[in-house]
């Protein structure tokens, strides 16, 4: 519990370093990433839950100092509201690894953290906001392929570096790596 309270706050941390766009370029997608694959499904998603229920309460913890109900709602609520499945997707996945490398992370990262908050924040985009399919992917998908890539491949390499000194949860520590350096050396 306490791991998850501590990935809440850095996605909060994370989301006051930002590129500042119509809709902001933060590193909160990439720690969304590391507390899937890191604290696994159950409580990577508690930390995102916990994460958004601050930001309703209107802690200013989203881009640019936002908070409550009414960011929770706006432009990009569909890309932090699917934050907890893609949490709980990346550590899903992650838990059920037979050997885990940066490598199948980084996929893990590329499908639960992009693909996933993608398809929330386009649903979110074309229903609740009115644009049409073809603007929210060029709005909302498009100019942030690069960067997520470059976040998904990032997280795995510290999520990995974590498994490799601290195994968190106890049913990795079980677990093989790809490296051969990992707690079964």
């Amino acid at each position: 519990m306490i791991l998850a309270a501590m990935f809440a706050a850095i996605v909060a941390v994370a989301g006051q370093i930002q590129i500042p766009l119509p809709i902001p370029i933060t590193l909160q997608t990439m720690v969304v990433m590391m507390a899937g694959s890191v604290l696994g499904s159950r409580w990577g998603a508690a930390s995102m839950a916990v994460f958004i229920l601050l930001v309703a309460f209107g802690a200013p913890l989203l881009a640019g100092g936002k908070g409550g109900l009414a960011v929770l709602a706006g432009p990009t609520a569909g890309y932090i509201w699917s934050w907890i499945l893609a949490a709980w997707l990346i550590g899903f996945l992650s838990e059920r690894s037979t050997r885990l490398s940066v490598w199948k992370l980084t996929v893990y990262h590329v499908l639960g953290g992009m693909l996933l908050i993608y398809a929330g924040g386009v649903l979110w985009l074309v229903t609740g906001v009115g644009l049409g399919w073809k603007e929210a992917l060029l709005t909302g998908v498009l100019p942030f392929i690069v960067g997520d890539l470059i976040k998904a491949v990032i997280a795995a390499f510290v999520a990995f570096g974590v498994y490799r000194a601290y195994p968190i949860l106890p049913s990795r520590a079980k677990r093989s790596f790809d490296s051969g350096k990992g707690p079964n050396a």
